[in-house]
């Protein structure tokens, strides 16, 4: 019978690609890397992988059995995490957020997974969900908070939060009345998120949906800069008003009722299904804990709300 040990060094090969990037992973020398696969290999009566130029490929029998791999891995991830205390679970997880959710519900997670499990390390990158996304599939992160799922067959994807998106402008702006056209907008330069993003694609879909082509926009990776630019009446905005409550609140900011609305910003919590990937999970279940909360408070604020305008 396959020890445990050989099988998870099966399973980090085919994740990382290559004998040495598992060696370093696993703490261990290449050559005894090399000498496990050697011994499962024989023991199984079958060759696991293609040793090639750029690295090694899983054979076919090899993505065959490696779903039996990684269940027998996680059997055993699941028997150590239901012994061990959460106060003992230890190591360090890799968590990519955009921006967004760091004006949200990120300072609260980070609470919690203090609180729940003191010797687990969030270390923390801020980034564009492009970006995110090739981070995660080249394992440089272990989990990403970003927009859309990650349409990978060895990624697991659970939804988080959904916020509005609006056109957001200094109340300085001319204008005109309400509902105003995207025409008027288009006069404007368009401040919203970078070039190779969701939000920025959506913006020029909708304009050349209305003939509008000839615009300017200013895509920027930092949400914290979109806002100073708007407060600066550079132009109109394309963000997520959960972002500038505060702004909104003191009248320096205000929601623009155009003919045509912008969609909203789903966000997703993905991480690839490996050895470890319970640490990853554990992470997620409290961001969808805390991204439901505040959609449970956002609809109570917005009932509220309701309940005063009629009365």
């Amino acid at each position: 019978m396959a020890d445990l040990r050989s099988l998870e060094t099966f399973v980090w090969i085919a994740h990382l690609g290559s004998f040495r990037a598992a060696a370093d992973r696993l703490n261990a020398t290449q050559p005894a890397i090399s000498q496990r696969i050697a011994l499962l290999e024989q023991e199984l009566g079958v060759r696991l992988f293609d040793r090639e130029s750029r690295g090694v490929a899983l054979t076919p029998k090899g993505h065959e059995l490696l779903p039996y791999a990684e269940r027998m891995l996680q059997l055993r991830a699941d028997l150590l995490e239901a012994a061990r205390e959460k106060k003992s679970m230890r190591g360090l997880v890799r968590l990519g957020v955009a921006e967004t959710l760091v004006h949200t519900w990120l300072s609260r997670l980070i609470e919690r997974v203090h609180a729940e499990y003191p010797a687990l390390t969030l270390e923390i990158e801020v980034d564009t969900s492009p970006q995110m996304r090739d981070r995660l599939l080249a394992r440089q992160l272990d989990i990403a908070f970003l927009l859309g799922p990650v349409s990978e067959p060895r990624v697991r994807n659970v939804p988080l939060s959904s916020y509005p998106m609006a056109w957001v402008a200094n109340p300085r702006l001319d204008l005109g009345s309400e509902p105003v056209p995207l025409a008027t907008l288009a006069r404007w330069p368009i401040i919203t998120y970078p070039r190779n993003t969701r939000p920025y694609a959506l913006v020029r879909e909708m304009m050349a949906g209305e003939g509008l082509h000839d615009l300017r926009i200013y895509g920027n990776a930092s949400l914290s800069t979109i806002v100073r630019m708007t407060l600066d009446g550079i132009g109109v905005s394309a963000m997520p008003p959960v972002v500038i409550a505060r702004e909104l609140a003191e009248k320096r900011l205000c929601v623009v009722r155009a003919e045509r609305q912008l969609p909203d910003l789903d966000f997703n919590a993905s991480y690839p299904v490996k050895p470890d990937s319970y640490m990853a999970e554990r992470v997620v279940a409290i961001a969808q804990e805390l991204a439901l909360a505040e959609r449970r408070g956002g609809s109570r604020r917005a009932a509220a709300s309701k309940r005063r305008m009629a009365t």
